[in-house]
Parts: structure tokens; sequence; C-alpha cells
């Protein structure tokens, strides 16, 4: 319990640096001065900087996941699913930390949005997953593999989480926030219409290609 709570304590300290001074100015003694430890204690748990905000980012969002899920008390899985996102979003938005992130040091998020998945998002991936697998058990999510589903949903999410200041001129937080529920909810909606197929038929490609015999009037 000591440890768990000196680990807290500490991820406390680098959330209050990083709100006040941003990461790039944030050290390890900066953090330790501010939780009442000593450097070595914050090195027996953190290599670096990096690696504790990355673990700082993780428990933040996994607290802003668990309250979103929290407040999305809709009987089916899909209402639910679309309220707990756009929970998380506006959650991310009025969060001091991301809020800082996002305005002055979007640079800190790009390897989350380019590169690989962290560890707060596979959670949220296991969460979805799950919740998804609900939905098609109770008939309002439709068909399909839930692993390729959440990734969707996750990835919708977080591009319209991320791309707020893209909008600002144009749409507010509330119809940017209904936007994406309209858009995860008409993606995970049953619908009996067969999705249209836009690729050309074999034979629509074949005649296509087959050249007039020689000599036919055009």
């Amino acid at each position: 319990m000591a440890i768990r709570k000196s680990e807290d304590d500490i991820l406390d300290a680098a959330r209050a640096c990083v709100e006040s001074f941003g990461v790039r100015r944030t050290t390890l003694t900066d953090v330790a001065r501010r939780a009442g430890v000593s450097r070595p204690t914050v090195y027996r748990y953190w290599p670096d900087i990096s690696s504790l905000v990355g673990d700082l980012m993780t428990r933040e969002l996994k607290a802003v996941f668990a309250a979103s899920v929290a407040e999305a008390t809709e009987t089916e899985a899909r209402p639910r699913i679309v309220h707990g996102c756009t929970g998380t979003v506006r959650a991310v938005w009025h969060h001091s930390m991301f809020r800082r992130f996002l305005d002055s040091e979007a640079e800190l998020l790009a390897t989350y949005v380019f590169q690989r998945l962290g560890s707060s998002q596979h959670a949220a991936l296991d969460l979805l997953h799950a919740q998804l697998a609900e939905g098609q058990r109770d008939g309002s999510v439709r068909p399909g593999e839930p692993a390729e589903l959440a990734r969707i949903v996750l990835l919708t999410a977080q591009s319209i989480g991320v791309s707020r200041r893209l909008v600002d001129d144009t749409l507010s937080e509330e119809a940017l926030l209904d936007s994406l529920a309209r858009l995860l909810d008409g993606y995970l909606r049953p619908d009996t219409a067969p999705f249209p197929d836009t690729a050309p038929s074999p034979d629509v490609t074949a005649q296509e290609e087959t050249p007039a015999p020689e000599g036919d009037a055009a």
C-alpha cells in the first residue's frame, strides 16, 4: 500500500509540473521536489521523464474511461458505447493536462496517433470489444468482428478528440460531439439493407476492356 501511495504521489506531482511548465520543461528533479521525495525514489520507478509522463497519461486516461463508462447507463450496448465515446472525448477536452497537450504540445501525442497504440488505447480497445460483443448479443450492434469494429470506433473518436482546434471556426463543441455520436451510431447500427459495393463488377470491367472489332462504327 505504501509503495502504491508513493507512486500515486509522484504521478500527482508529475501532473502538477506538466500543467505548470509543460513536459519539455519538466524534469525528474522538479517532480521529486514537488512530491517531497528524493530523486533516487523517483528513479526507482521511472528511469526518465518520458516513461513517467507515459504512465501519467495512462493513469489519467483510464480514469476518464472509467468515469465515462459509469455515466453511460443506457439499456442497450450501442447507445452506451456512443455515450461513453463522446463522454470520453468531452472529458479529454476539459482535462487540464490533456488540454495543455492539445493546445501547446501536440507533438507528444504523435507517436500514439501515427505510429503505435499505447497501453491506454489497448485498454480502451478491450473495453470496446466487450461492449460490442454485448451489443451484437442484444441486437443493437451490427454483425462484424468486434476487434475490427473496436479499432474503427477508437480511431474515429481519437481523430475527433485531437482535431478540436481544426473546427473551432465552424462547429461548436456540442455540434462536434453530436456529429461524432451520429458517426458512431450510424457505423454500429444494424441495417437490413446491404452495404453498396462500389467496386466495378467483373462483367463491367471485362466489357470496358474488350476492344471493339475493327471496322465497326463507333
